[in-house]
């Protein structure tokens, strides 16, 4: 960590800076001006190839490389040169399109083409692509790859554990068994189903002008289709075209984007707070790591921190998206720019949920199976054969059989002797005594085993 780290605001920046180093080639300010610089050009290069526009001949492979190259050969300096244009402008996309007329006049000294940088586009034509291409980068290089890796993750721990049995809760107190295996198994179904619904939301643009009409494009070019054009061009970038907008596109379907996030964001707070309890339990150890210390006073602790870490900045992430959801798909009439202060920390959002993702993934690497405890807990609890004992009785058509196990077993410590002599005092077939009597705390686990073979086939 450099001195530039310790004066970060933002841990994001700063305490969490390796944790996020990957969102800085996407959410940064110098992506953000990549990003909208790769817009105007490619909408320059897309007017050129339009044949009724005959001010702009189609651009050759020099003029194409020229433009291509500068995107491909941006840096510091470049954008050092847009934010002094922008002290002088105030607006940053203008501001690109200074740079870009300069840039390109020092290269071909043609007035021509300049002309046609920022061609009937508003601001919002070339940031709402910008935005959408940065958040279609993040779905597929960071969130896709790290919800399959945790996904698969605790699909592979529920495998594993699937023949732990272990002592359920419900309202905190014993309820009926289950596996380690059949709770993880739960977490990877509701998890997955997030990762394919995140997938298959849309990613939306629009470049349509000023309120979403083609009014200048008509006014100068009056026979181009430019619903046509401008199809064509955002589908060039892999994100799906909105042809109905105000000036700017509504961002509805962030709203949808963001909510899948929040939801998995969720899951992964009830897993980190379920994991936290189970290691409170002590049905999970703690990996010891020599080095580590887990308190400044008591030299025994070994905490749970990384859950912790992941439940407070999961938090953090989705307080923001519940925010965003609330803010983005409102604008005023045709548009207002409050939207455009939220939007730059789309970046602090991911951030957020990337340094839980990941805290996650540590965590789980420190923490391994305790059985023998588990076992031990499952063993005090015969109070549990209630639930089967009762059920059989009620087979057999014996009246207040749910009153009966209440009074002998609610509030009570009860053994395998109680169980066993309530058994014997039973009306009903001696094999079905039998079958209750191999019953144990340990062994009444239902389906919970088929159930996760049968999701992991």
């Amino acid at each position: 960590m450099n001195y530039s780290d310790l004066l970060a605001i933002s841990p994001i920046d700063g305490r969490y800076k390796q944790k996020t180093f990957m969102l800085k080639n996407i959410f940064s300010e110098y992506a953000f001006f990549k990003f909208r610089i790769t817009i105007e050009i490619a909408w320059l290069q897309k007017l050129s190839l339009t044949s009724h526009i005959t001010e702009l001949p189609a651009f050759n492979a020099k003029i194409n490389n020229m433009l291509n190259n500068i995107i491909k050969n941006l840096n510091y300096h470049d954008i050092k040169q847009i934010k002094l244009i922008e002290k002088k402008t105030n607006h940053d996309v203008k501001s690109i399109e200074y740079f870009l007329q300069k840039k390109i006049y020092v290269n071909l000294f043609n007035s021509h083409i300049i002309n046609f940088i920022h061609f009937a586009c508003t601001s919002e034509d070339i940031n709402n692509l910008a935005y959408a291409y940065m958040v279609k980068k993040t779905r597929c290089k960071i969130l896709i790859p790290l919800w399959k890796q945790m996904t698969l993750k605790i699909k592979n721990i529920s495998h594993l554990l699937k023949n732990i049995n272990m002592l359920s809760r419900t309202h905190g107190q014993p309820a009926t068994p289950t596996t380690m295996g059949k709770e993880m198994i739960n977490f990877y179904y509701r998890l997955n189903r997030q990762l394919i619904q995140l997938q298959y939301i849309s990613i939306l643009g629009k470049i349509n002008g000023a309120t979403g009409n083609y009014n200048a494009h008509y006014a100068s070019y009056p026979t181009i289709n430019w619903n046509k054009i401008s199809q064509e061009f955002i589908l060039s970038f892999g994100i799906q075209w909105n042809a109905y907008t105000t000036q700017i596109e509504p961002h509805d379907y962030l709203s949808e984007l963001f909510s899948c996030i929040f939801r998995f964001n969720i899951i992964l707070i009830n897993f980190s707070q379920d994991i936290w309890n189970y290691i409170a339990l002590n049905y999970f150890k703690q990996k010891k790591i020599n080095q580590e210390v887990g308190s400044s006073t008591m030299p025994h602790k070994i905490n749970p921190i990384n859950f912790e870490n992941a439940e407070g900045n999961l938090g953090l992430s989705n307080a923001i998206i519940y925010y965003m959801n609330t803010k983005l798909p409102i604008s005023r009439y045709q548009r207002d720019l409050s939207d455009s202060t939220v939007l730059r920390n789309i970046g602090v959002v991911i951030s957020y949920a990337v340094i839980a993702y990941q805290s996650i993934l540590s965590g789980i690497k420190k923490i391994s199976i305790n059985i023998k405890y588990m076992i031990l807990d499952l063993n005090k609890q015969w109070q549990l054969l209630a639930e089967p004992i009762q059920t059989i009785m009620r087979k057999y058509n014996i009246s207040n059989a749910y009153e009966q196990l209440k009074l002998i077993t609610r509030g009570k410590n009860v053994n395998i002797q109680n169980i066993h002599h309530y058994i014997d005092s039973l009306n009903i077939p001696l094999y079905e005594k039998k079958k209750l009597k191999k019953i144990t705390p340990t062994n009444y686990l239902g389906y919970s085993q088929y159930i996760i073979k049968n999701l992991c086939n």
